[in-house]
């Protein structure tokens, strides 16, 4: 009787990401994406981070990253894989060292040293590149990189080489028409993200934009009203929806945050279909007025590209909106009240906003208890983020495409709410959390109302403004905001204030 074939073993192997010509992040992405379709399965992603060009100098900026793998492929097979994916994606190498729009280098693999005239392995430029040792410092930084010194692990290269001149930056990509955050540069500025409710029951603003039917381009005449300006409107729904676009990017957005879903504590879940019919038509037609490329002069377009963002915790809204137009899914639940989601998320591509909650919206004030036996309520949003994104890494959901929010008014109660925005530094710090981007949603919310004897919602701008400067202080890449032409006035003078 024969014997059954032997199943190939499984290797871990690291391999470094790099490109600086044309669409970098894309590159990459396009890399990754093939690795997996042979069979290289990418199991973590680090963060990219921009770098300054080594030994030839004359050169534009690369992003560099690292992914680790899980391959049946020897060494040299998995070689010879990666440069198969390097030609078909068109690299072309006329300068050693020289640019290259996509580099992919086999840095360790499981705990082997392999001498090959093709091949070393470690790789032997690891301890002198900081835009090496950094990205798998993130993946492995307790890992041996020599076998023949275990005791000198991954981090220990890199607090050995001496400062960069010019400090390394992670890039978290939008969408092809917006350049990337870059978390760890300290000029940068803050987007402001505009909420766009399409809903009858929000707290705030609930019944105030218009209804958009899916197949139809026709409604009765409605008044809406956008940062406290009411207009008339006797015309189509894309001339309205136009408008109410225009004024907030007029008065400072860089963002629009549709929801069709109100997320108040007690507010019941609608149907999905019901979802789906009150923002996909929005996106649909803000994507068709505010076109991704530049078009011609007409009466009906924009060349003012807007990056949309999904408010949702549904994977099939997630994936519909991304098919309509949307650039971002921003999942309040961090991708725990739909199974499906960071799956989803990872098969579109997408960038993805994971949000700090626990329970659901109709049960979270009760889960408010932070004991300080457990971290304390710092330490509490900190761990619980990092089993989110260490969930999204394992969906598929690339490092790079990852953005955090500390949940202001989610499982947090009064004063809690004031402690996280104190205290935002630390959690842009806590270990697993590093270089990645945050979106801070402080607007019209309850604890503000508390704090200054505000009751009504629209009423607490003052209030919320002291927030958003905090939130600026504190490290926030994006604020979410419903009064946008005072909270941007807030964040031009922050920024002026801390980032330069």
């Amino acid at each position: 009787m024969a014997e059954a074939p032997e199943t190939p073993r499984k290797r871990t192997a690291y391999i470094a990401l790099g490109s600086n010509l044309g669409d970098r992040i894309g590159w990459i992405e396009k890399a990754c994406n093939e690795m997996d379709a042979r069979g290289i399965k990418v199991k973590r992603t680090s963060s990219l981070w921009e770098t300054e060009p080594m030994y030839v100098l004359d050169q534009d900026r690369f992003v560099n990253g690292a992914c680790e793998v899980e391959t049946t492929m020897e060494p040299l097979e998995l070689l010879d894989a990666l440069q198969d994916i390097e030609n078909k994606l068109g690299r072309k190498k006329v300068i050693d060292k020289g640019p290259r729009n996509i580099d992919l280098d086999i840095l360790l693999y499981d705990n082997l040293q392999v001498n090959h005239e093709r091949l070393t392995i470690p790789h032997i430029g690891i301890p002198e590149r900081e835009f090496v040792l950094r990205p798998l410092a993130e993946l492995i930084p307790d890992k041996p990189i020599d076998p023949n010194r275990p005791w000198r692990l991954t981090a220990d290269y890199l607090d050995a080489l001496p400062p960069s001149k010019t400090p390394l930056t992670t890039m978290t990509p939008l969408s092809s028409h917006h350049p990337p955050i870059q978390a760890l540069n300290p000029s940068r500025k803050t987007h402001v993200m505009a909420i766009l409710n399409m809903t009858p029951d929000s707290f705030s603003d609930g019944g105030q934009n218009l209804p958009l039917p899916l197949d139809s381009n026709t409604i009765t005449p409605s008044t809406t009203t956008t940062n406290g300006t009411t207009t008339d409107s006797t015309t189509d729904p894309s001339t309205a929806l136009h408008h109410t676009i225009t004024t907030l990017l007029d008065a400072g957005a860089s963002m629009i945050d549709i929801g069709g879903q109100s997320t108040a504590p007690g507010t019941p879940e609608v149907p999905l279909a019901e979802e789906l019919a009150r923002v996909i038509p929005a996106i649909r037609l803000i994507r068709t007025r505010f076109p991704t490329t530049t078009t011609t002069t007409t009466t009906t377009t924009s060349s003012r590209p807007v990056l949309i963002s999904v408010d949702t915790y549904r994977a099939a809204v997630a994936s519909a909106a991304i098919e309509a137009g949307a650039d971002i899914v921003n999942d309040v639940s961090g991708g725990s009240m739909d199974p499906a989601m960071l799956a989803t998320v990872a098969r579109l591509g997408a960038t993805v906003c994971l949000m700090h909650m626990r329970g659901t919206p109709a049960t979270m004030a009760g889960l408010a208890e932070y004991p300080a036996a457990e971290g304390g309520l710092i330490g509490g949003i900190a761990r619980e983020l990092v089993q989110r994104v260490r969930a999204a890494e394992e969906a598929g959901v690339r490092r790079w495409r990852i953005v955090l929010d500390p949940g202001l008014g989610f499982a947090k109660v009064g004063r809690q709410n004031v402690d996280v925005l104190r205290h935002l530094d630390e959690l842009r710090a806590w270990p697993g959390l590093q270089g990645l981007p945050w979106l801070v949603g402080s607007s019209r919310k309850s604890f503000v109302g508390r704090v200054t004897g505000v009751p009504t919602p629209k009423e607490r701008i003052w209030g919320t403004a002291a927030t958003v400067a905090a939130a600026v202080q504190g490290g926030a890449d994006v604020v979410r905001v419903h009064d946008v032409k005072e909270m941007a006035q807030v964040v031009a003078m922050a920024d002026a204030i801390w980032r330069y």
